[in-house]
């Protein structure tokens, strides 16, 4: 019988790559449905959930399990450039204790990537923005008070005229020297990567979410990560569930400014966890415990994605 998915002589070799990749996919995704989405974590009380579970995504799942490439999204007016290399983000920062693991992988080959350099970065649970506290919750009036003028975005809406004060427009320039919940840290030889931070507030206009970044090809120095390019920019994103038990926790309960859904953010692709949609691990009777959160993020090492 003949195998109508082996490529051919005849194909060009673009061809016979696109081909290669939609068979590790698919072999993939077969993979998957074998082992089943069922196994849900359970603690012996109940009282632990955990929001979408599943193999295929899990830190401890073969490296030999394919994933679909992560969204792309836009970077937003906040980020700074591997200011803090660092595991351990939370500073002096109050909020739910987070233990984030993120593994990366080659979206084509599914091999993981090893010292890659990750950047993530977030507000605090009243809104704002370490490097940016005089623009306030998001880009308007500080802590919980809601801002005037147009809600921030993280997406650019034109040519800026001014610092937008939404926090949209593109990228600002910080105002202070604060640092908190940031930082940059490398992948080890299976693509993972740890830090340590708080659960993320929110600000008006935006779902509750942390900003990624993976870097390839550079070099670790006494200086930091040096050279190399971005392959992927994104976010990472919080189902309703566990943001709305957070919202019951000190000092979340104290924001009063109007929080956008998942649904509702005009950011969110709306595609799962190919889109950022943490998987999340917490008792949902005492959050103020800690959530673990974990992804697999699929990039592509050759391209550039700055956001």
């Amino acid at each position: 019988m003949t195998d109508t998915h082996t490529p051919t002589d005849a194909q060009s070799p673009e061809e016979r790559r696109k081909l290669a990749r939609r068979t590790v996919l698919a072999a993939g995704s077969a993979a998957v449905t074998a082992v089943g989405v069922g196994s849900a974590f359970a603690a012996s009380d109940g009282t632990v959930a955990e929001t979408g579970t599943g193999t295929a995504a899990s830190p401890s799942a073969s490296e030999g399990a394919c994933y679909t490439l992560t969204s792309e999204l836009v970077e937003g007016p906040y980020y700074i450039d591997a200011d803090k290399l660092r595991q351990d983000v939370t500073e002096d920062q109050a909020g739910i204790p987070l233990h984030l693991t993120l593994k990366v992988i080659d979206a084509e080959t599914c091999k993981p990537l090893r010292n890659a350099a990750v950047d993530i970065w977030h507000c605090n649970a009243s809104g704002v923005y370490s490097g940016y506290e005089a623009v306030g919750s998001g880009g308007g009036g500080g802590g919980g008070t809601p801002p005037t003028g147009a809600p921030p975005t993280d997406a650019p809406t034109g040519t800026p005229t001014g610092p937008p004060p939404g926090g949209g427009g593109g990228h600002q320039e910080p105002t202070d020297d604060t640092r908190y919940l940031r930082g940059t840290w490398h992948t080890d030889r299976h693509g993972q990567v740890t830090f340590k931070t708080v659960f993320p507030g929110w600000y008006q206009g935006r779902c509750v979410h942390i900003h990624v970044k993976v870097h390839v090809d550079g070099e670790w120095t006494d200086a930091g990560y040096e050279g190399g390019h971005t392959c992927h920019t994104g976010q990472l994103f919080f189902d309703e569930k566990s943001v709305l038990l957070s919202a019951e926790v000190e000092p979340y309960a104290s924001n009063t400014t109007t929080r956008t859904t998942l649904d509702g953010d005009s950011i969110y692709p709306d595609n799962g966890h190919e889109g950022g949609l943490l998987y999340l691990k917490y008792d949902r009777h005492r959050i103020a415990r800690g959530v673990r959160a974990h992804l697999t993020l699929g990039v592509e090492p050759d391209e550039t994605s700055n956001g």
